[in-house]
């Protein structure tokens, strides 16, 4: 398990995310990996996936479902 953070993430919040606060995630990449974060304890815990795992989720997001 990498426990290294990198030195410098840009985070970013979704377009649909309201300038209020309230329950936002915040997203990172890096060479290797997307990391996500809670906006409202930016320095806990965060997740950690490796792109081509973020890839397919994104992907799952956009399908179909009916």
């Amino acid at each position: 398990m990498n426990t290294e953070q990198p030195a410098r993430l840009d985070w970013f919040k979704s377009s649909y995310s309201s300038g209020e606060g309230g329950a936002c995630v915040e997203i990172a990449a890096d060479a290797t990996a997307i990391h996500v974060r809670d906006s409202k304890g930016r320095g806990g815990p965060r997740l950690v996936f490796a792109r081509s795992a973020w890839s397919g989720f994104v992907t799952g997001l956009g399908r179909d479902r009916s």
